[in-house]
Formats: C-alpha cells, sequence, structure tokens
C-alpha cells in the first residue's frame, strides 16, 4: 500500500463530519463513529502494548475522551480518525509513564519491506534482525513516526495531525530517522 494516498476520500470526510456534527448536537450519535474506529483504534494500542486486557482499557479510555471532548472538535482537513489517534497515542504513552514500562513494538512483514525499499536497503532476515534492534533503541517519538507511517499506513498529513506537527515536519523528521537507521545499518 502506497502510504502517501490519502486514506479517506474528500467525500467521505464530509459525511463523516455531518455524522460528528450531529454528535456534536446529540452525543448518542456518536455510536456510528465509535462503530467504525473502534477496531482500528484496538489494534492500533495492541500493536504497542500486546496486552489485550489493558488495550481493552485504553480503547475505552480514548473513546470516552473522544465523547466527553466531541463538542470541541474542529474539522481539519483529516479524518476523525486522527483525532482518535492522537487520543490514544496520549492515552499509551500516560499509561507507560505512569507504569514506568517499555512499550512494545508490533512489526510486520509488509512495514519492513516498505521501510528497506524507502532506505534503498535489500530485504534479508539478517537485515531485519539488525533493524528491529534498531528500532528498540530510537525514541518514543521517533518510533512512533515510523510506526505511523510504516506499519500503520499513514499518509504524512494524518501523521501531522495526530502527533501534532506540521506535514512537512512529520516528513523531514520521518527520512532524517531513516537516515540514522541506514547508517546504523551499515
Amino acid at each position: 500500500m502506497d502510504p502517501s494516498k490519502r486514506t479517506v476520500s474528500a467525500e467521505s470526510m464530509q459525511e463523516e463530519w455531518k455524522e460528528i456534527q450531529a454528535a456534536q448536537r446529540e452525543v448518542s450519535l456518536f455510536r456510528p463513529l465509535y462503530n467504525r474506529y473502534y477496531e482500528p483504534i484496538f489494534r492500533f494500542i495492541f500493536r504497542r502494548t500486546a496486552d489485550e486486557d489493558l488495550t481493552a482499557d485504553l480503547c475505552s479510555q480514548v473513546f470516552l475522551k473522544a465523547m466527553q471532548r466531541i463538542g470541541s472538535y474542529t474539522f481539519q482537513g483529516v479524518p476523525f480518525s486522527a483525532w482518535l489517534y492522537r487520543i490514544a497515542s496520549n492515552e499509551i504513552a500516560q499509561h507507560f509513564r505512569a507504569t514506568k514500562k517499555n512499550r512494545v513494538v508490533s512489526i510486520e512483514d509488509e512495514g519492513f519491506a516498505d521501510i528497506m525499499e524507502e532506505m534503498d536497503e535489500e530485504d534479508n532476515e539478517a537485515l531485519r534482525q539488525l533493524l528491529i534492534d534498531k528500532l528498540d533503541e530510537l525514541k518514543d517519538t521517533d518510533l512512533q513516526l515510523i510506526e505511523l507511517r510504516f506499519f500503520e499506513h499513514r499518509p504524512f498529513k494524518e501523521i501531522a495531525e495526530i502527533l501534532d506537527m506540521t506535514e512537512s515536519n512529520a516528513k523531514v523528521k520521518t527520512y532524517r530517522i531513516l537516515e540514522r537507521l541506514k547508517k546504523r545499518l551499515s
């Protein structure tokens, strides 16, 4: 999948914006949004915790906060999911700060292939293992950029919204991280 492509059409975002506005008027109308995004948000959190019960708890917190704050949500030209991912990301970080545990990195073959291709490296098992070790050494914010781009296949515009930065900053940081990883693999 080409991560630079928009994940949601403009028409779909406009329809979703109507659902959001309805939920802002009447919170019970939040259910279609919850039903649409519960599973992707659950997977997003699970990839970082590897604990189903913890994931369920954090996911509940994400949607509770989203419902409580839906009135302050404003359309930013990206899917509503970006806002939910930002809340989820904050909940995950807060959990790991509070428990002083290390987060989990869940890696999929497709994401590895995308990283290797982006770094112009040949994809092989030895290099994958080395890359896993190097990813594990990244700062949380750097790792999150790589995860969102290559394992979640998010476009830079959404990554920027999730991480509260500009789109160009998300691009620059991602490619700088890839350059550092490439040097460490040599």
